[in-house]
């Protein structure tokens, strides 16, 4: 673990990582910025050496290395070890706007009601990564349009809640999508106030995984997630998203059985890992 020497900014980002041979992709994060401003708390889940010294020679960082697997695992392990006033959840893979740590803290400096602020990125195109709901208070509906790497919040509100990512979901775990939705609807749940904010922050490339709504392990494990909130009405959710992803064009018609059956596959498999937790 490597110490920052300077006075420790408000905005700590939290970046998750595996397979990087080195850390040379600060360098195209952070290119427009200025380091000074915000910390790095960063936790890889490579197999390291034991003699292994992370270092750059332009960031520093707090860095950790742990062995679980799952992105859910590695959000978790980072906010515990955070001690920063506001955290933003952060991908390896992103391009930060150069005003982006003044967006951040302005935001909850103007809303300080707020526990939790989502904001906005572009594509390489230059345009919405996704079309955003205008909404400025999150609902149920709305938080389901927000990725992982948008959310920031403030650190002493999720851990006296114990807001958690569930490490069920999400890339590396059993169900490969919906952890961050999963967050933000646990927060939710536990009255916190979330609010939406138009600015954007950064820059991500124009395709995600979680984009794929179309395919059997996205539709597996949105399956799960109606298994996890709604019981048994779960299949009336499942036959439903079927038939939106069919009239939006995501499947093709001649690939309903398979993709409602791969639904099925992520009820059962929900239901069965439940059981054996109780």
């Amino acid at each position: 673990m490597s110490d920052q020497s300077k006075k420790k900014p408000i905005l700590q980002l939290l970046i998750s990582s595996k397979g990087k041979k080195n850390f040379n992709f600060l360098d195209e994060m952070f290119h427009k910025c200025d380091r000074n401003q915000f910390s790095i708390l960063l936790v890889d889940q490579t197999k390291r050496q034991k003699k292994f010294k992370p270092f750059h020679k332009k960031y520093s960082f707090i860095y950790y290395n742990i062995p679980s697997n799952g992105l859910s695992n590695s959000r978790n392990f980072a906010i515990n070890k955070s001690d920063a006033e506001i955290c933003l959840i952060c991908d390896d893979d992103v391009v930060f706007e150069k005003n982006f740590v003044d967006i951040i803290i302005k935001a909850f400096q103007n809303e300080t009601s707020a526990d939790i602020i989502t904001f906005r990125a572009k594509n390489i195109l230059n345009k919405l990564f996704k079309k955003y709901p205008n909404k400025i208070i999150h609902d149920y509906k709305t938080i389901a349009f927000i990725n992982s790497f948008l959310i920031a919040f403030k650190r002493s509100k999720i851990i006296d809640q114990k807001v958690l990512f569930d490490p069920l979901f999400g890339l590396g775990s059993i169900f490969q999508t919906a952890d961050e939705y999963i967050f933000l609807r646990e927060a939710l749940d536990k009255k916190l106030n979330l609010l939406s904010s138009k600015k954007i922050i950064l820059t991500h490339k124009e395709f995600s995984s979680g984009q794929n709504a179309g395919s059997d392990k996205i539709i597996f494990a949105r399956s799960a997630v109606f298994s996890k909130y709604y019981g048994d009405i779960a299949y009336l959710k499942l036959i439903h998203h079927i038939y939106l992803l069919l009239i939006n064009g995501k499947i093709k018609f001649h690939e309903i059985i398979v993709k409602f059956m791969a639904g099925l596959n992520g009820i059962k498999k929900y239901k069965v890992i439940i059981s054996e937790q109780y």
